[in-house]
């Protein structure tokens, strides 16, 4: 589930939740700070909190790496990285303050920048397309697909390059949207429920009340965070070759092993599920069920008469074929009814709000104009004349735009000469229009489309370009193009509603976004190139890091420019059925409502086991059964410090990689190999070796 539509959206509400739970609903929060002064945007812009943005964007950068090469569901890591921004500032602060040279105290806008800077860093990680359509542009992955014209559509992974296109796309989107800041927070008032549950998180952490409770979530998750780091150093002694290790532990049997069942003791996922709603989990195990429980082993059964015999298993003529497709189907069911719902929700809401204006009243846009004070309460009050206070010139919006699009259009082709300048050209001209609607349904619904809008961009300029001219490497290009502006566009006005219920300047928030993008651009080619060199079969099926989503988004290319020639016997007919059962059990959640909805799984999810199998699925019904359980015992407490427990096990684990990583390029390997085998199989190893 890359980092689309239901990652985000569904786990942020999750977090918003939790957080009212924890910390209470604060109707009149600007009372609460009332007293105290509110620094001017350049002193939000502190040097340490730069320094702290840095060092955590790693970390998280690891995180959604290690996610996103693995089976591509990201949890939303903002309540982790606003906890420990706090935390590290308070205790630079506390240090400094005792030795008598604290400047400056420590204030929840600078907690906002630090907490939008990192998920800015960490989000390059998944706009950047290092587990979906970069990497898919490579041999590696080529050569899973077998297409035609493979030579002119590979393009292998070189750190320069990489960087290069990423500086040239990551920042059009953040000044697609700055002139329609006001219109969309304060005149619309839209939610953005992601930003508001992250407001409410830093505010609490600033009352005397939400710094204690800070104190302990931090003492929990720095606790769970040791053991999830020893338990993956514990469990690298004994992974010396393929197939061995706790990851490979068969504990539901050898047959359900085979098949893709089994908990591999990852501490990461069982984090991950924790963080994401029951729902989710669920779904993701009824979607291995039907998969790999019931299709593949039946589809299995024909080998001879639906594809030849003599394939090997990842050959997309094959089973690995039905696997691959059928689950892009299910994708694209459950991405285009969302797209267009989403898209629906937006224009009805526009509709509704032009026409509850009257012509005295019309949206304001301008610099100087503004809202009726009076009418509102004391806290939109004190934000709104703070957010209109400082605000970014239309001339900075509309020269950056031009200015990187006109860069942008010079240097893409050199890149990917696949990619012609009227593709990139009609991109961006296209883009603020869809950025917009990103910005806007993201604020209505918190469902980032951006993963959406990239495949539209595959199909379309991939046909456009043909497949005798590399219409696959300009298709994925294009949607890295698409991506990065949609994507960046609705984060940046989470931020600005963030912002916005913290008092954070919008010129803090953009700045801070820009800076956080420019680390990210860094930061995520460099780990990526860490990963690619440091783990063998890195991308290939079954490996540690099979990149899943590389595959599916090349054969999407690929279906784009040739059509449904490749697929194997009556796969097109399970496609075109499980493309209509995902839009079915979409329009039945939306009919039945939210109450009932919670009992009907989600197709994107029930996706995801269809390619990569149902053990990470298992691990995160385990977290889910954990936080379960401990709701039942001790609901105020598992609702507090769960989200704590939860990243202190991603966050461990995720770090563990950094060492793992840095240990294969120097040439140290594990000493142990711990295998399983079946009593037959054991019979003749000991034979073989008593030979």
């Amino acid at each position: 589930m890359d980092r689309s539509s239901s990652r985000r959206d569904h786990d942020s509400e999750s977090d918003g939740k939790r957080i009212k739970d924890a910390v209470g609903e604060m109707e009149t929060i600007e009372r609460i700070f009332e007293s105290k002064e509110v620094p001017p945007w350049q002193k939000q812009l502190t040097v340490r909190a730069f320094v702290v943005s840095f060092i955590l964007g790693i970390l998280f950068t690891f995180i959604v790496m290690k996610l996103n090469l693995t089976t591509g569901i990201i949890p939303s890591l903002n309540v982790s990285a606003g906890l420990l921004g706090f935390f590290f500032v308070k205790t630079w602060t506390k240090f400094l303050n005792k030795s008598g040279l604290l400047k400056q105290p420590f204030t929840r806008q600078e907690n906002t920048v630090i907490q939008t800077c990192v998920v800015a860093t960490s989000g390059i990680a998944f706009s950047g397309g290092f587990g979906s359509y970069l990497f898919g542009m490579s041999e590696v992955i080529a050569k899973q697909s077998n297409e035609d014209n493979a030579s002119e559509n590979i393009k292998n992974p070189s750190l320069g390059w990489l960087i290069g296109f990423l500086f040239v796309v990551s920042f059009l989107g953040l000044f697609s949207v700055v002139p329609l800041r006001k219109i969309m927070i304060i005149d619309f008032k839209l939610i953005y429920p992601s930003g508001t549950a992250t407001a409410h998180l830093i505010n609490s952490f600033h009352t005397p009340q939400g710094a204690k409770l800070a104190k302990r979530q931090v003492r929990t998750l720095g606790k769970f965070f040791t053991f999830s780091f020893l338990w993956g150093l514990f469990q690298w002694f004994f992974t010396a070759g393929e197939g061995c290790g706790f990851s490979s532990f068969p504990s539901l049997g050898l047959k359900a092993y085979e098949h893709k069942f089994y908990f591999d003791f990852s501490a990461t996922y069982v984090g991950v599920g924790m963080i994401c709603p029951y729902l989710i989990n669920v779904s993701l195990l009824v979607g291995a069920i039907i998969s790999w429980g019931l299709m593949w082993p039946l589809i299995e059964l024909r080998k001879g008469d639906w594809y030849p015999a003599d394939l090997g298993p990842g050959s997309l003529h094959g089973i690995q074929g039905y696997r691959v497709f059928i689950g892009i189907a299910m994708i694209l069911g459950d991405g285009l009814y969302n797209f267009f719902k989403v898209l629906g929700h937006t224009f009805t809401g526009l509709y509704r709000q032009v026409k509850n204006k009257n012509p005295q009243n019309q949206i304001p846009v301008s610099r100087n104009s503004s809202p009726d004070l009076a009418s509102l309460n004391f806290d939109d009050q004190r934000r709104t004349q703070l957010f209109l206070k400082d605000q970014i010139p239309m001339w900075i919006a509309i020269t950056g735009y031009l200015s990187i699009a006109a860069l942008s259009i010079f240097t893409l082709p050199h890149i990917f000469h696949q990619l012609k300048r009227y593709h990139i050209a009609v991109i961006y001209l296209l883009a603020p229009t869809l950025a917009f609607c990103n910005a806007y349904g993201c604020g209505l619904t918190d469902w980032s489309l951006a993963s959406t809008y990239g495949k539209l961009a595959i199909f379309i300029i991939g046909a456009w370009a043909g497949g005798d001219h590399g219409g696959v490497l300009a298709g994925l290009a294009a949607c890295g193009v698409m991506m990065n502006i949609v994507s960046t566009a609705s984060d940046l006005m989470q931020d600005f509603k963030t912002g916005y219920m913290t008092l954070a300047s919008p010129r803090s928030m953009f700045v801070s976004q820009m800076i956080g993008t420019g680390m990210g651009c860094v930061i995520s080619p460099c780990v990526f190139w860490l990963f690619y060199n440091a783990f063998n079969n890195f991308g290939v099926p079954g490996s540690t890091y099979p990149a899943p989503y590389a595959l599916i988004y090349r054969n999407m290319a690929i279906l784009g420019v040739e059509g449904f020639a490749a697929f194997p016997k009556h796969c097109l007919a399970l496609c075109y059925a499980f493309f209509g059962i995902a839009i079915v059990i979409n329009g039945i959640r939306d009919l039945v409502g939210k109450e009932k909805a919670k009992f009907i799984p989600i197709p994107m999810a029930m996706a995801i086991p269809f390619y990569i199998g149902g053990y990470f699925a298992i691990d995160m019904c385990v977290g889910s059964l954990i936080l379960f359980v401990w709701s039942k015992v001790n609901k105020p407490k598992a609702a507090a410090f769960g989200p704590a427990v939860a990243s202190g096990l991603i966050c461990g684990d995720g770090i563990w990689t950094l060492p793992s990583s840095i240990l294969a390029l120097v040439g140290v390997r594990p000493p142990i190999c711990m295998k399983f085998l079946s009593r037959s199989a054991n019979v003749k190893v000991d034979q073989f070796l008593s030979s």
